[in-house]
């Protein structure tokens, strides 16, 4: 068994700018760095073993806001945001998670894809590091998946309950992934 606190990047400017950033790096913003910061206030650092984040800029970036050099960071690919193939950095509008679950976006990969992910890295955080406590600093898609991994819903569940529709932040969402 792992426990698992996931975080999510801070808002990046894309975000300001109602932008779609998928596979591209990003930059956070002024905003996007204080809420790291602010993040950093409101956990306890010292109670993870280790950080993965996506090995993308804006995942991080975050990560060493928020954890600095206290806790042993590695960047994993398999935590990326989801690939929207052509709507990368394009208007978030045209990104529409319901319609991409088993269909690809054009020329990038489906939810189930980005599902397909994510198990095989609880499959290595098992091997590697059960009975420990992960912090992760990602992105929506794979954090919809961790959802619908360990809580055993649906993809449909999983997007219309986002904290992101219920404007119901928290400063870190609880997951265990077991054997």
């Amino acid at each position: 068994m792992v426990n698992i606190t996931y975080f999510v990047h801070g808002t990046t400017t894309d975000n300001l700018e109602n932008k779609a950033t998928g596979n591209l790096d990003g930059e956070l913003s002024e905003k996007g760095i204080k809420q790291a910061k602010e993040l950093r206030n409101l956990i306890n650092i010292n109670e993870f073993d280790i950080v993965f984040s996506s090995d993308l800029k804006r995942a991080i970036d975050s990560a060493n806001i928020i954890f600095k050099n206290d806790v042993k960071q590695i960047a994993d690919k398999r935590l990326r945001e989801c690939n929207y193939g052509d709507l990368n950095g394009k208007d978030s509008k045209l990104v529409k998670y319901e319609e991409h679950i088993k269909n690809k976006f054009p020329n990038g990969e489906s939810l189930i894809d980005v599902e397909a992910r994510i198990r095989s890295f609880c499959k290595y955080l098992l091997d590697n590091y059960n009975e420990k406590n992960v912090a992760i600093v990602a992105h929506k898609a794979p954090q919809l998946a961790f959802q619908v991994i360990t809580e055993g819903i649906s993809w449909n569940e999983a997007i219309e309950n986002d904290w992101r529709k219920t404007k119901s932040w928290q400063p870190g969402w609880k997951y265990i992934v077991k054997g």
